[in-house]
């Protein structure tokens, strides 16, 4: 295979673990409301401990992550990552047949450890392929595999998963109309139809596992490979501003994204739409996402720079955030009649598409031999999803699931702060 076949080879293969990424991390946004039925949960806050089991994985294993990816090799460790996020979705068998909230928490942090492994590795080797000044125009196209995967996760999960006799156990017990025993054999009965599909996800990802590491794709190491492009008079990772706080630019990216794609199923609950109806929301998120990534896909580099093109989405970010807390209006759109604020959320996906793409080259460069562990650091940041997601659920509980969006702003401010100037630092004073 020549040079350019061989790029587009490795690119496909690295396409495919961003589509497993978003299959596996967006069907969270319809799991929550699931699990707060299935599992008789009460709060927010509980619903919401299924975004953070899954992300905190990112803060607590992505620095043993990169120790093991070291120690094993990228390829191996890709393989091994596969499998591991197999087990997590096996583990989903024993929590359904018991219900057991706690059971399904170990198997969204054991999914999560294993992303925090396949991130580790795949972010990385998108970024060095090619040539750094493309670099955004590449995670583009891995953000359109995961996010057109996150468009499926939600729809396919209802479709699996949810039966009719499902839709009315939801409204008896939303009406308190089934209790007791009927009660908990019905969610018994709700709950075991995640079995069958976690089941073959498990299997199709061991076979991709053993697929991976069987390709022509060759091993990398950042490390080495960058030792000479600079960064060998600087003691430690963290004595790179534009690192440090491209870590906390993206914390508050992926927090504030994950909050208005996980929470707006229950948002459109309190305009009277049913789970059901309203699993099209997080995919309609999704797919103003990917429409971003398609236009940051045609004008990046060629018409747009990377620093500008954070500018403008981090700014239209913080406007649309406006808009979600201070519009309002009924807006007959879809075949719903929903307030003007749920839209704005909707189309605060076009902004968020390109922003990830605009930190993460900005945030890696001229590490040298710090590469691999800055970028360690960059998907440690992903933890944003996790505690972002919980804090969004305090607030709900203590002033409404709308008054809560409030904590988008503060995110898209500080974004806007390295848009225009954190990225620019390259020594502390």
């Amino acid at each position: 295979m020549n040079a350019k076949g061989s790029y587009y080879f490795s690119l496909a293969l690295l396409g495919g673990l961003f589509f497993v990424f978003g299959l596996v991390s967006w069907v969270n946004s319809i799991l929550v409301p699931y699990f707060k039925v299935a599992c008789d949960l009460h709060t927010d806050v509980q619903g919401y401990l299924v975004t953070f089991a899954f992300y905190i994985a990112y803060l607590v294993m992505t620095i043993p992550a990169s120790a093991f990816l070291g120690r094993v090799g990228f390829k191996r460790g890709v393989q091994y990552g596969l499998w591991l996020l197999a087990l997590g979705a096996l583990l989903f068998v024993p929590a359904a047949l018991a219900r057991t909230f706690a059971l399904f928490l170990v198997a969204l942090f054991t999914m999560g450890t294993a992303l925090a492994i396949l991130q580790t590795a795949a972010n990385p080797f998108v970024t060095i392929i090619g040539p750094r000044e493309s670099a955004a125009r590449r995670i583009s196209i891995m953000g359109i595999c995961n996010k057109f995967a996150g468009i499926v996760a939600p729809l396919l999960f209802a479709a699996v998963v949810i039966h009719p006799e499902d839709r009315t156990t939801m409204d008896l017990v939303a009406s308190g109309a089934l209790t007791g025993a009927a009660k908990e054999a019905a969610l018994d009965a709700m709950i075991r139809s995640v079995i069958p599909p976690y089941a073959v996800l498990a299997v199709l990802l061991v076979l991709f596992g053993w697929g991976f590491y069987r390709s022509s794709l060759p091993d990398l190491h950042p490390d080495k490979e960058n030792a000479s492009a600079g960064g060998q008079d600087r003691r430690s990772v963290l004595s790179y501003p534009y690192l440090v706080l491209g870590v906390l630019a993206l914390f508050a990216h992926v927090g504030s994204q994950q909050i208005s794609i996980s929470t707006i199923i229950d948002y459109a609950g309190t305009m009277g739409i049913d789970l059901v109806a309203a699993k099209v929301f997080p995919s309609y998120t999704l797919a103003c996402i990917m429409g971003g990534y398609l236009i940051g896909v045609v004008l990046i580099p060629r018409y747009l720079s990377q620093q500008k093109a954070l500018l403008l989405c981090t700014v239209a970010g913080l406007v649309l955030s406006c808009l979600v807390l201070f519009a309002h209006g009924t807006v007959h759109f879809a075949g719903f009649d929903a307030d003007l604020s749920i839209w704005m959320l909707v189309l605060l996906g076009i902004p968020n598409s390109l922003i990830y793409a605009g930190i993460w080259p900005l945030a890696i460069r001229g590490l040298g031999r710090w590469t691999s562990l800055g970028s360690s650091l960059l998907v440690m940041a992903l933890c944003g999803n996790a505690v972002l997601s919980l804090l969004y659920g305090f607030e709900a509980d203590r002033l409404g699931r709308h008054d809560a969006y409030w904590l988008l702003i503060p995110c898209f401010l500080y974004m806007v702060f390295y848009a225009v100037y954190g990225h620019k630092i390259e020594h502390w004073k």
